[in-house]
C-alpha cells in the first residue's frame, strides 16, 4: 500500500513537473514576439517624439507592417515571433481598452448639454448603419462591415478591438479594418487642417469637427492641434464623448449576437454556452473606469502613469496586428474594403460637418 502511494505520489509530481516545464515553455514562446514589440514601441515613441504631427499609435501600425513586409524580418515575424505578437494584439488590446474608461469623467461629457450630446450619437448612429449597409452592398466578407463601422463610427482600433471580442473575429480578421481606419486617419491630418479655410470654420468649429469625424485620439490631436489650444480642446471634449458610446454600442453588438445564435440553437445546452457575454469583461472594466474618475478624486501622477500604459500597451497590441498584414495580399484582396473606407470616411466628415453647425461655441 505504501509503495502504491509512493507510486501515486511521484507520478503526481512528475505530471506537476511536466505541466511547470510546458507553462514555463509557453511563456518563452512568446518572449521573443513580446520583445520585438517593446522595441518596436519604443522605435515609435522616438519617431512621435522627433515628429510630433505623427501619432504614436499610427507609427506603431506602421512599423508593424513594415516588419511583415520586409526581407530578413518577415520570416521572423511569420515564425518564432508570432506567438508573442497574437498576444499583444489581443491581450493587450483588451487592458488599453479598460485603461482607456479613465480618460472619461461623465461630468465633462454632461456639460456639453442634450443638443451636443444628440448631435454626437447622431453622427455615431448614422456612420455605423450607414457603414454597415456599404460593406453590405460591396459584398465585405464575415465581420468586416460591422468592425469597419465601429472603427468609424466610434474611435479607431480600440472599437475595432472591442466589436472583434463581441463578434468572436480572430485577430487576423481585424487586420483590414485597422489597416483602413488608420490609413483615412492618418490621411485626415493632412486634409482636413487644409479644408478648414474653404469651408469658413473657425478655431471652435473646426476642433468640433475633428473630433466628430477623426477616428483615433492620437490623430485628433495631431489634428486639431493645427488650430491651436480652443481647437484642440473642443475636438477632445467631443471626441471622448464618442468613445463613450464604445459601451453601448458594444453591448447592443452582443445582444444581436445573442439573438442571432440563440435562433439558429434552437435552444440547445451546446449553443447556448457559446453564446457571447452581454458585457464582455474588458468592456465593463472600461465602464468602471469612466466610474471611477467620475466619481473618486484621483491624484494627477495616477492619470498619467494610467495613460501612458493606456499608450503602450495599444502601441503594442497595434504593433502586432500590423504585424499580420501582408500588403500584397491586402491590395489583391481588399479594393472592395478599400472603397468602403473611403466612402465611410466622406460619410462620416460630411455627416459631422453638418452636425457641428449646430453646436454652440461656448461648448467647453
Amino acid at each position: 500500500m505504501t509503495m502504491t502511494q509512493d507510486v501515486a505520489t511521484a507520478a503526481g509530481s512528475e505530471k506537476q513537473k511536466q505541466a511547470g516545464l510546458l507553462l514555463r515553455g509557453l511563456r518563452h514562446h512568446r518572449l521573443p514576439g513580446l520583445g520585438l514589440a517593446a522595441v518596436a514601441v519604443a522605435v515609435a515613441w522616438l519617431i512621435h517624439a522627433a515628429v510630433p504631427a505623427l501619432p504614436f499609435l499610427t507609427v506603431s501600425v506602421i512599423l508593424g507592417i513594415l516588419s511583415a513586409n520586409l526581407p530578413g524580418i518577415s520570416a521572423a515575424v511569420e515564425g518564432v515571433m508570432q506567438p508573442g505578437l497574437v498576444l499583444a494584439a489581443k491581450r493587450f488590446m483588451r487592458l488599453g481598452i479598460v485603461l482607456l474608461g479613465l480618460k472619461l469623467s461623465l461630468i465633462d461629457v454632461a456639460a456639453l448639454g442634450w443638443t451636443t450630446l444628440g448631435i454626437v450619437a447622431g453622427i455615431v448612429l448614422f456612420t455605423f448603419a450607414g457603414t454597415i449597409l456599404l460593406g453590405k452592398a460591396l459584398r465585405l466578407p464575415g465581420d468586416e462591415p460591422v468592425l469597419l463601422a465601429a472603427g468609424f463610427s466610434i474611435c479607431g482600433a480600440s472599437a475595432i478591438g472591442a466589436m472583434s471580442g463581441v463578434t468572436k473575429t480572430d485577430h487576423r480578421g481585424t487586420v483590414v479594418p485597422i489597416a483602413l481606419v488608420t490609413l483615412c486617419g492618418t490621411l485626415a491630418i493632412g486634409i482636413l487642417p487644409a479644408l478648414s479655410g474653404p469651408l469658413g470654420l473657425d478655431a471652435a468649429k473646426f476642433g468640433y469637427w475633428v473630433g466628430a469625424s477623426v477616428h483615433d485620439v492620437g490623430q485628433v490631436v495631431a489634428t486639431a492641434q493645427t488650430a491651436g489650444t480652443t481647437a484642440l480642446a473642443g475636438a477632445l471634449v467631443i471626441k471622448l464623448t464618442r468613445v463613450l458610446m464604445l459601451a453601448p454600442m458594444v453591448t447592443g453588438a452582443a445582444l444581436v449576437q445573442r439573438y442571432r445564435r440563440g435562433r439558429a440553437s434552437s435552444g440547445t445546452e451546446e449553443a447556448d454556452a457559446k453564446l457571447p457575454p452581454l458585457i464582455p469583461l474588458f468592456v465593463a472594466g472600461f465602464m468602471a473606469m469612466i466610474v471611477v474618475r467620475t466619481f473618486v478624486i484621483l491624484p494627477h501622477v495616477a492619470l498619467e502613469v494610467a495613460a501612458t500604459a493606456q499608450e503602450l500597451l495599444l502601441a503594442a497590441a497595434l504593433f502586432g496586428l500590423g504585424a499580420s498584414v501582408q500588403v500584397r495580399s491586402l491590395l489583391q484582396t481588399s479594393g472592395r474594403a478599400i472603397l468602403a473606407a473611403m466612402l465611410s470616411w466622406g460619410f462620416i466628415a460630411v455627416l459631422a460637418f453638418i452636425g457641428v453647425q449646430f453646436i454652440q461655441d461656448g461648448t467647453p
